[in-house]
């Protein structure tokens, strides 16, 4: 499988960037992610942060999400675009609870201790099949007993027919597809899930090719 990601160059940062506040039902899955993230968590990752925007959700940056009321969690965001990590040392250069690290993801994650919700948003369909089925024990090792994991996510569509209906209601079906993507159906993923030990694992929301996969560790 292909390993090209584009994420290192500026300008396709910068391209995702101006165009991913209008993603359609982007909101609604972000809202019901905010819902499953307990308000009680003391620590949370982000797993490619990009520029901060979900823990700015999290944090109640932008309090158009009621759910999103943990102004004092720490928060530990790793990411490694140079432009998407200076974005987020920006959005919080004065919120003393939020560490920035660089870090590709396509190699082990760091020891970064325990924590209580670990997210993703958009992020981890970027690397390989077999990556993201290793990402996600790793993730499952430095989560809480009773830790959740909550990935929004781009999956695979069914068909063919269904990708390209997904890319109509983007307005990119004139472009190629973007080869830093390597989609997944979300049944295999929840298989994996489920074999390294999350339970209650389900698709919470789903618009086409956008959902919201998650799991709890047991306590």
């Amino acid at each position: 499988m292909s390993q090209v990601n584009l994420w290192t160059s500026a300008e396709h940062a910068l391209w995702y960037l101006a165009k991913a506040d209008g993603i359609p039902h982007r909101t609604e899955g972000e809202a019901v992610l905010l819902e499953e993230v307990p308000q009680t968590v003391r620590r949370i990752l982000d797993v490619g942060t990009g520029d901060g925007r979900l823990l700015g959700l999290l944090k109640c940056v932008k309090r158009s999400y009621p759910a999103g009321n943990r102004p004092n969690v720490e928060c530990v965001a790793i990411d490694f675009s140079p432009t998407m990590l200076e974005k987020a040392r920006i959005r919080f250069a004065d919120d003393k609870n939020v560490t920035v690290i660089e870090h590709n993801f396509d190699e082990p994650l760091p020891d970064l201790g325990k924590f209580d919700a670990i997210v993703s948003s958009f992020a981890i369909h970027h690397v390989t099949d077999d990556r993201k089925r290793s990402l996600y024990a790793e993730i499952f090792e430095l989560l809480e007993p009773g830790g959740i994991f909550c990935n929004l996510e781009h999956v695979a569509s069914a068909t063919p027919a269904l990708h390209e209906k997904f890319r109509e209601a983007l307005g990119i079906s004139d472009s190629p597809d973007d080869p830093s993507n390597k989609l997944l159906d979300v049944e295999t993923q929840l298989s994996w899930f489920r074999e390294i030990g999350l339970t209650d694992a389900d698709c919470y929301w789903k618009w086409r090719e956008l959902a919201l996969l998650v799991g709890v560790k047991p306590v």
